[in-house]
């Protein structure tokens, strides 16, 4: 009897210690969007569904955010251990806090080119970024377009703009009301927006940054430098999960959209879809992309923007590209071919 008890309690010890190293050896990480369950969050929705970030010993939770700025805070803070964030965001908290003890950096690049553009309705006469001169426009304080305007306007030579500000969820509708000439905002948010309050598509004109002049980097996946010093092996994983997951949403976002749903039950799929693959083919199956590789940046490239939004948001002090990008966890070129090809 005594013998039989030892040996169950020799296994429950032994399993318990099993158990105990396998949950050591699984990493947790807190990720942040930069906004709420939409199309392109299916780009980390999915490699979580899928179980690839559980594949690679990581224990992954995704929240929704509300703004560039928000992420890049949060973690900065501890709060969350990566994200993704404008990359303009990202170069301006840096800038106006470079004795921060806790700067988080981008470990890879998923929109090559900014996904902001003016728009405005045909009605209004605007055709052309000559005809905002003048106008009166409006975006959330935080709206990365409005946040880069400056430097769409030096580039066209816009003038006498007036901005007026509002929560995310009236700049569409104020634009259809006639409280406003033009909007920035990201193509695939505000576009699809604009339909669903019943606009279509023909009636509006979109200037993009990067068709006039501005060929900034938007958002990129971003890293705490706490996790970065304890468990970079965790960056690498987590980047090569994100990239195989990519790749399945690249090739099918039609599929991918129902992981979206799963998160947020009240989201339209059609309309995310088309948001969704809006994303892919504007920002992310880009020229841009396919010429630097998915993932990676071009350093004079990054060295400009820098350069740009040091003078665009008028930072405390320079943003040093050299501290921002930080590609050393990159997956192979292998796992990173996940464009389609042109």
């Amino acid at each position: 009897m005594f013998k039989r008890g030892f040996l169950q309690a020799a296994v429950v010890v032994a399993a318990a210690s099993f158990l105990g190293q396998a949950q050591a050896q699984t990493t947790p990480i807190k990720f942040q969007l930069d906004w709420r369950f939409e199309g392109p969050s299916a780009l980390f929705l999915t490699p979580a569904a899928k179980g690839y970030f559980k594949d690679a010993k990581l224990d992954v939770s995704i929240d929704a955010g509300n703004g560039s700025g928000g992420t890049v805070t949060r973690v900065a803070s501890g709060a969350y251990d990566m994200g993704f964030a404008d990359l303009a965001a990202l170069m301006e908290f840096q800038a106006n806090n470079p004795d921060a003890p806790n700067m988080p950096v981008a470990v890879m690049m998923v929109y090559n080119v900014t996904p902001a553009s003016v728009m405005a309705l045909k009605k209004s006469g605007i055709k052309t970024p000559a005809d905002l001169s003048g106008k009166k426009l409006g975006a959330p304080v935080f709206d990365a377009g409005r946040r880069a305007f400056p430097i769409f306007a030096k580039a066209n030579k816009v003038t006498g703009v007036t901005w007026t500000a509002m929560d995310p969820a009236l700049r569409e509708t104020m634009l259809v009301r006639g409280d406003l000439d033009a909007i920035t905002g990201f193509t695939f948010t505000s576009l699809l927006n604009l339909e669903a309050r019943g606009v279509k598509a023909s009636d509006v004109v979109v200037l993009p940054y990067p068709d006039y002049g501005v060929k900034l980097y938007g958002n990129v996946i971003i890293a705490s430098p706490k996790l970065i010093k304890e468990h970079p092996e965790a960056i690498k994983a987590f980047l090569a999960a994100f990239a195989k997951g990519a790749k399945d949403v690249i090739a099918n976002p039609a599929a991918a959209i129902a992981d979206v749903k799963a998160r947020d039950g009240i989201v339209n799929v059609d309309l995310e879809t088309r948001r969704l693959k809006l994303a892919i083919d504007t920002v992310i199956n880009s020229p841009g992309a396919h010429a630097e590789g998915f993932g990676q940046v071009n350093g004079p490239r990054l060295a400009l923007m820098a350069s740009q939004v040091s003078d665009a948001f008028n930072t405390k002090s320079r943003v040093n590209p050299d501290a921002i990008w930080n590609g050393s966890f990159l997956p192979s070129k292998a796992v990173l071919d996940v464009l389609p090809k042109k």
